[in-house]
């Protein structure tokens, strides 16, 4: 199980977090952050549900991270091992993660893939994606994994879908011409690009393409 205290800032104040497994007893406030992140006209069928909740934990606990702060959940990420050899055929959301529900979890997979990260709007300066991304980070080397992959909205890019592919979108993101909320976010995190995957999910800012991002364990020679 993992369980990690640090400290963050609020500005220049110091304010302890607990990174930790999420449970149970987590669910409804697990929810809720859900809402937080994701408010209408944000289909609510497509938070969270108990259902996918419980088999997080009961399949791969270890890929299901909370943080807390003043003992309130204010972030998740969710992952489950999967089988990846680079150079494969493309996948999406969908078909990696089993819709959410993770019941194609395998035990001994080389990879562990993202599900979602979600951090309440409330705490969002305080730095807690990178920090749960670190988390994840750990508990590949943990499990003796290559790799930590996922794939990255591209929410700026419908703005400029009339002047370049997605392909040159994600180029120009890493040249630094263009900042990105979350391909930029997930380079500072220390992910790298993989290759653009068109269908990968329904997402109308990213024209429903994505990144494909990886952080490769160091150790593996």
């Amino acid at each position: 199980m993992y369980l990690k205290e640090v400290y963050v800032f609020d500005q220049n104040k110091p304010v302890k977090a607990v990174i930790r497994n999420y449970q149970e007893t987590d669910f409804e406030q697990l929810i809720r952050v859900q809402q937080e992140c994701f408010p209408p006209p944000f289909p609510s069928e497509l938070w969270w549900n108990v259902e996918q909740l419980k088999n997080h934990v009961d399949l791969f606990p270890d890929g299901a991270l909370c943080v807390e702060i003043d003992e309130k959940i204010a972030g998740s990420m969710t992952g489950l091992r999967v089988n990846y050899t680079p150079g494969e055929p493309d996948h999406n959301w969908e078909q990696i993660t089993d819709n959410g529900y993770i019941r194609n979890h395998q035990p001994e997979g080389n990879t562990l893939y993202v599900v979602d990260i979600s951090v309440s709007p409330t705490y969002r300066k305080l730095g807690l994606g990178k920090l749960l991304m670190q988390s994840m980070y750990e508990v590949v080397i943990q499990h003796g994994m290559d790799r930590l992959l996922g794939g990255g909205r591209m929410p700026h890019y419908h703005k400029y879908q009339d002047e370049m592919s997605a392909e040159d979108y994600l180029e120009q993101v890493i040249e630094g011409d263009i900042k990105d909320p979350v391909i930029t976010f997930l380079l500072h995190c220390g992910r790298t690009p993989v290759k653009v995957v068109e269908n990968y999910l329904e997402d109308k800012d990213s024209r429903n393409h994505a990144t494909l991002m990886e952080w490769k364990k160091p150790f593996k020679q």
